[in-house]
Order: structure tokens, then sequence, then C-alpha cells
């Protein structure tokens, strides 16, 4: 079946680090360049962990001013901008249908589906079909899951050579087989030249988890998974490789406090990073938030900065009901995962880091949209 998929997309983004294109390296790039991104809809603590805590003001306002930096200058959030071309074309939507949300939810035959895709990078592709195939389900299934849907299961397209089209249903079997979702089948097109796979998933849900439910006075967690280290050549976080098999249940809690009423919106941590995908969660209704870093989970031996700019395979940020905090928390912790209370929707539309007494605000979703998917409604 072939190496692990981090495992191989270590070894492949080493050798595609020395090729950077343009001033976005590929490295920042690599597991997920997402055609349309977001989807076409645009869609007690465990060990190891740290909480980032500073006795000095110097040094958080310093820390704060690099960790503000290495946001403000991330590729994977800049590139979200491009998703605003959607809405220009295709007009305003109710972000719940598409697009907007991670996936659109569609109701039939008396019950809601949710549909997602995800498109990768050709020259990602070519370079790790295995790797490339895995991040095409694993994307999915997080879309998926913060949508509040079960996952039913995967169909993809693939354009590429036998070889390249083999490795590339091989990572998507691995990946299926780690998270119980099955392969449903898809298209293949025997193609020598530039390869192409794209993957889309399907899941069921009873109650939706959308950012059309987001208002202020909602608590915001983050809730993810620090098994296993980030990867020291690219940003990227596989806690799966340590998790195995759990990651099917991981997936699934989603849907479980979306359905007791725990959580009403979610969005996972993409390429775009952390804070980048928080600004995806708040834009549509021009919300804003005051993240505490002093309290996020972080793993061990990781700093913020790198951090907050990586894409972890398990890391969702949450709105939650107020005083329901503990509850939905508390479902994470049971399987060994990390939840914490890291901030408050207000009605600002300005995203701003506390770091000890030092705060900054990184920036403005009123002003600047991170996909540009309310051009048309503006």
């Amino acid at each position: 079946m072939g190496q692990p998929g981090a495992a191989r997309l270590g070894r492949t983004v080493g050798q595609l680090e020395e090729a950077r294109v343009g001033h976005a390296s590929m490295v920042d790039q690599i597991v997920e360049k997402r055609l349309l991104s977001e989807t076409y809809s645009v869609s007690g603590d465990a060990s190891p962990c740290s909480h980032h805590r500073h006795g000095s003001d110097a040094h958080g306002g310093g820390m704060l001013g690099e960790i503000v930096e290495a946001v403000r200058s991330h590729a994977g959030m800049r590139d979200k901008s491009a998703i605003g071309i959607v809405s220009e074309v295709l007009g305003a939507s109710d972000w719940l249908a598409g697009p907007g949300d991670d996936g659109a939810v569609v109701d039939a035959f008396g019950g809601k589906v949710v549909a997602c895709g995800e498109a990768l990078w050709p020259p990602f592709v070519r370079a790790d079909p295995f790797g490339a195939g895995f991040a095409a389900v694993l994307t999915n299934i997080n879309d998926l899951a913060a949508m509040g849907a079960t996952p039913l299961g995967i169909v993809d397209t693939i354009v590429a050579s036998e070889d390249t089209a083999r490795a590339a249903l091989r990572g998507m079997r691995h990946a299926g087989e780690l998270y119980d979702v099955p392969i449903l089948g898809g298209h293949l097109t025997p193609h020598d030249g530039e390869p192409a796979v794209s993957a889309f998933g399907v899941g069921s849900t009873g109650h939706p988890l959308s950012v059309t439910r987001i208002i202020a006075g909602q608590s915001l967690l983050m809730c993810c998974a620090l098994d296993g280290q980030l990867r020291p050549d690219f940003p990227f976080f596989p806690a799966f490789e340590q998790r195995g098999t759990r990651c099917a249940g991981d997936v699934r809690l989603l849907a479980q406090v979306a359905s007791s009423g725990a959580c009403v919106a979610a969005k996972d941590v993409s390429m775009a990073g952390l804070v980048g995908s928080l600004a995806m969660l708040l834009e549509w209704g021009g919300f804003g938030t005051t993240v505490d870093l002093d309290v996020l989970p972080v793993p061990a031996g990781v700093g913020l900065p790198r951090w907050l700019t990586c894409f972890p395979s398990f890391a969702f940020l949450l709105c939650v009901p107020p005083g329901r905090e503990q509850e939905c928390a508390g479902q994470f912790h049971d399987r060994g995962l990390h939840a914490a209370t890291i901030g408050r929707i207000d009605t600002s539309g300005e995203l701003r880091l506390r770091l000890g007494s030092a705060s900054a605000t990184v920036l403005d979703t009123s002003d600047a949209p991170v996909t540009g998917l309310g051009r048309a409604q503006r």
C-alpha cells in the first residue's frame, strides 16, 4: 500500500522546496491547493500540549508582533481571495445552500445531504500521487465534519498515467480505511500529460452546522488532535500518524455536538491556517473576536507562529452557545483530544490576537474579507 501519506509527503516536499514559484512557496501550498477551495460551495487535557503563557509583557508584545507578521504574510491565507470569483459568476447565495460554507446542504427525501469537493494542485499530484490521493479524501472528510455531517462516501476523478492513477487510488484507499469512509468510485481518464485529481464527499446530517447560525455572544472553541509532530519541512501536522483508526471516531464527533445543540457552526483549520480559517468562519456575518493565545491548545515544542500558519490534520473552530462550553469540550476530552475556549464572538468585524497583556488586530473581515465571497452582496 505504500508509506503513510504524511511520510510520503515529507520526502517529496523536501525536493520541491528547491523550486519555489514566485513569492509563494510550494511548501505553503503543497498539501491543499484547492481549485475553488473550501468546496465549490466554499465550502481535562491530555498530553502532549502546551499553553503559551508569558510572564513578561515585553516578551509577549515582541512575540505577538512576530505572530501577526507571520499570519498576514501567510500564502495559504492570501490565496483564498481567489474564491470570490465564484460569487461574481454565480451570484449571491445564502451560504448554507452554497456557495459559502464548507459544504452545500441539500434537502433530499426528507433528510439533509451535504456535498463537498476538492481539487488537488497538479504539481503536488505529479510529485506525490499517493499523498495527493490521501489529501483529497482527508480534506473532504474534514469539510463534511465541519458541516456536522457523518461521511457516507467519496467519489473521485483522475486524469493521469496508469502509474500515477494507481498511486493516487492507493492513497485514497488508505485514507478511506483510516477514516472508515468508502471510496465509492469515480471517473478515470488515461493521460500522460499533467495529472489532475479531484475528490467529492457526501454525508448526511439532521443538524447542519453553518456560519449562518453564528450570533454575537457565542463562545469560540478550538478542538484538535495534538498527537505527533509538526513536519519540519512543510506546514503540516499529521496527527493521523499517531491516532490511526481512532481518526474515524474523531471526525464523527462534530456530528454528535451538532445533534446535541452544543455547537452551531464550525470550520476546519485548513492551509489558510488558524487565523485565516477563523476569518472565513466569521466574514459572512461581519463578526469579530479576540483569540486568547495564552489558552490556545498548542503541540509541545511548536512555536505559535508555526502553529497558527500550519495545516493540522484534525483541528476545528467551533461556535458554541454560552453555557455549553464544558459540555461541548468534554466530548473531545473523552477521546483524548484537546478543546479550549479561546474567545467570544462579537460584532466588531475585527479579528484580534491577545498574548499576555498585549493585543493586536490582524484583519477586519468587513474591509478585507479572506474569500471575497461577499462581493456580489455588497
